[in-house]
């Protein structure tokens, strides 16, 4: 997630760039109720999420760099010449040996995209909610409840 103009303000006041008196300044039209602030905080801390949402998540900072994306491209293209090459192969029914090397070849360029992507583009930290489990374990002695007949 990219920071907000808000946290960004806040980060440069901390850090002293920016004086308090300029940065009320800076927000002196933003409007805020006391109802929506309580809304968003309730919403955020006190409603269960479904299972399977993600709760928080943050990019990786290297997911925006240049070179990241020329690396993409670059394994796109590829990819693209070693697929294009096995199929054109095929059709032209060559050697096995030379359609074996296209294939290792393509799939290698996709794994290596694929390490790039886990590596450097997901994201650092994904907070999911998962459902409680379906039996409780024997250990588990606050689960027990004790049923009276």
């Amino acid at each position: 997630m990219r920071e907000d103009v808000v946290l960004e303000l806040l980060k440069q006041v901390k850090s002293g760039k920016v004086s308090i008196d300029d940065a009320r300044t800076a927000l002196e039209g933003v409007e805020l109720s006391e109802e929506t602030y309580l809304s968003a905080v309730d919403h955020g801390v006190f409603n269960e999420p479904t299972p399977g949402t993600v709760v928080r998540s943050s990019i990786s900072p290297a997911g925006d760099s240049i070179i990241i994306v020329l690396l993409g491209l670059w394994g796109l293209v590829w990819t693209l010449f070693w697929a294009g090459s096995l199929s054109y192969g095929l059709y032209n029914q060559w050697d096995q040996q030379l359609l074996s090397l296209f294939l290792a070849m393509t799939l290698t360029t996709l794994i290596i995209m694929g390490i790039v992507y886990l590596r450097f583009v997901m994201p650092d930290l994904v907070i999911i909610k998962h459902r409680r489990n379906k039996y409780i374990t024997p250990n588990d002695s606050e689960g027990w409840k004790k049923y009276e007949v």
